[in-house]
């Protein structure tokens, strides 16, 4: 039994398997889906939840090659305007988990659309801010803002793709949560070197508008429509004091369902299955944002003395890597889950394939684990002794392939462990691996000061 398949209070209150058997059969559309899944999938296929989920990272990164511009007009300190990014990375950690809530309970497409309305107003209002604390907090709330599609886009990828062919559909969907990183620093320098740092916020809140038309007329709501119950009992006639005492009754009710409830679903993380995949997803992913202060700072150092341009042309590697990734690792991935399925001969009634979600791990588990971090090393060795450059731009290729694989793994294992609250698990994985990163994001540069001491440059 999957943790979805009980309510909140069920599922956090039974111990699972080391594995979560999950029975999914090839069928031709979605069940749970209120229209014609070949549709929705045409209507997704061209990358509209890939590219709003592009926003946050793209946003964050962007923002990072104004600081020092942040630091002269608003006329503050260095370490003031980094509250703003540790502010912004911990929005992106906590607010999916009310933006997951609440897609269960209104649907995806009414969160996506909300969401990215409050998106293009405050990132109006930091273009138009007058002084750093009010840069600071609508920064805070532009980044919960922008969050909704990284955890709520691998739900409705789970809600339109069958189980089978679900690993091709959601290396895609990363594409957007991986490039992001690597375009938003180019876009970043070249827009405040032009025209100074309020023309990324412009940029962002025109970005948003434009995926914010996408969304409402390109995609459809995706989520299985759920059923009115049935009036049982007759209309009566009921009292001032009992009307205030329902009305109370039903305000109560829904203060604790969207406000205190939703945070319940951390406790997912007692289930070793969750647990295991969330904390390895995550160390992967931080070690991007770590990587990626290691490859600004590194290349515009001798040996290499790259200039500005330059050193962003060097993130294109890692994000090469990131585009073979996808148009591979997810059909690898859906064929092995095949191959094991047919391996040991699990067939239903009919005569079709059923799959459980562990087969996807197979060798996918160990060659990602394997090669990521020995692309890790690579890099930082042939960095280190100051190599000609492309030996490290290869480390950043074989990086980018191998991450992306992890992270596909991770996430469509995550959304076949909780079936019916599929964005759940992924709010989960998003608020771990955002902590990470934002810890990673601090320590990468003492990091690298404390080895260039100790090689003897500092």
């Amino acid at each position: 039994m999957a943790v979805g398949d009980m309510n909140p209070q069920e599922a956090l209150g039974h111990e699972l398997p080391l594995f979560v058997h999950s029975d999914t059969t090839t069928t031709p559309s979605n069940p749970r889906l209120g229209h014609d899944t070949d549709a929705a999938r045409d209507q997704t296929d061209i990358e509209i939840v890939p590219a709003g989920a592009a926003a946050e990272p793209t946003a964050k990164t962007c923002d990072e090659a104004a600081l020092c511009a942040l630091v002269d007009e608003l006329d503050t300190s260095e370490t003031i305007v980094n509250m703003s990014v540790a502010l912004y990375m911990l929005s992106m950690s906590i607010f999916p988990i009310w933006w997951s809530a609440f897609s269960e309970q209104f649907g995806r497409r009414s969160i996506y659309l909300v969401s990215f309305a409050l998106f293009i107003v405050f990132s109006i209002l930091c273009a138009v801010s007058t002084n750093v604390a009010m840069l600071i907090v609508f920064r805070h709330l532009s980044g919960g803002a922008s969050t909704s599609v990284q955890v709520i886009g691998a739900g409705t990828i789970a809600d339109i793709w069958e189980s089978h062919d679900r690993g091709r559909a959601m290396s895609l969907f990363y594409l957007g949560p991986m490039l992001g990183p690597l375009l938003g620093p180019l876009l970043g320098g070249v827009l405040t070197q032009h025209l100074g740092w309020r023309s990324t916020m412009w940029f962002l809140a025109i970005y948003g508008f434009v995926l914010t038309v996408a969304i409402c007329f390109l995609l459809p709501e995706t989520l299985a429509r759920k059923s009115e119950p049935a009036m049982t009992h007759e209309l009566t006639r009921m009292s001032t004091r009992e009307s205030i005492k329902v009305k109370s009754n039903e305000f109560t009710t829904a203060l604790k369902h969207y406000l205190i409830e939703p945070p319940s679903v951390l406790l997912l993380l007692r289930f070793p299955p969750v647990f295991l995949t969330v904390l390895i997803a995550a160390i992967a992913f931080s070690s991007v944002y770590v990587l990626n202060i290691a490859i600004e700072s590194g290349f515009a150092q001798p040996p290499y003395s790259f200039n500005q341009t330059t050193v962003g042309l060097t993130y294109m590697s890692t994000g090469m890597g990131y585009i073979v990734s996808s148009m591979v690792s997810g059909r690898w991935m859906d064929s092995i889950m095949a191959r094991e399925a047919r391996k040991a001969e699990r067939y239903d009634a009919q005569g079709k394939l059923i799959y459980l979600p562990e087969d996807r791990m197979k060798e996918n588990d160990w060659v990602t684990n394997t090669i990521y971090p020995l692309s890790l090393l690579w890099f930082g060795w042939t960095m280190y002794y100051g190599m000609q450059y492309m030996a490290p731009i290869s480390a950043l290729f074989v990086f980018g392939f191998s991450s992306m694989l992890h992270f596909t793994l991770g996430t469509t294992m995550l959304t076949e462990f909780v079936r019916k609250r599929s964005s759940a698990g992924v709010a989960v994985n998003n608020f771990v691996r955002n902590i990470l990163s934002c810890v990673g994001t601090i320590v990468a540069a003492p990091w690298m000061k404390g080895a260039q001491k100790w090689r003897g440059d500092g």
